[in-house]
């Protein structure tokens, strides 16, 4: 039985098998997933988990060097990004703003979207993988 780091067996097979520049995303409850993209559903009910959680706890143990956000987030949710920025703030970390549009259209080349119960604008984030030797 695994003693810590993330518990979700398809959260953990995806993470471990990722390389570097391999993309992740976490979105709200409303995110559509493309077909040809694994779903990783932790959705239990409107605001469970919240996105939050399930960002610091992916970010805890996954080597990020790229985010990349939807721009819209700056005006429809503007309290996530800060809490996006504070979790990241003391971290090398590249911050890439496209539309919405973009975003949606970029989870198709992603290893798999994990859709959390959140239910606020535009939370929605794509993790790209950095190099853990360099």
């Amino acid at each position: 039985m695994k003693k810590n780091g993330i518990l979700n067996s398809e959260i953990s097979r995806v993470l471990s098998y990722m390389g570097h520049t391999d993309c992740i995303a976490i979105g709200d409850c409303g995110l559509p997933i493309p077909d040809e993209t694994e779903r990783i559903d932790l959705a239990l009910a409107f605001g469970i988990p919240t996105f939050m959680q399930t960002l610091e706890i992916v970010a805890e143990d996954m080597k990020i060097e790229k985010i990349i956000l939807a721009e819209e987030i700056k005006e429809n949710n503007p309290d996530i990004l800060r809490e996006i920025e504070n979790l990241f703030s003391n971290c090398n970390i590249e911050t890439e703003f496209v539309s919405h549009s973009q975003l949606k259209e970029k989870t198709k080349d992603c290893k798999a979207v994990i859709r959390t119960g959140e239910t606020t604008p535009y939370a929605n984030i794509i993790l790209q993988s950095g190099c853990i030797f360099s």
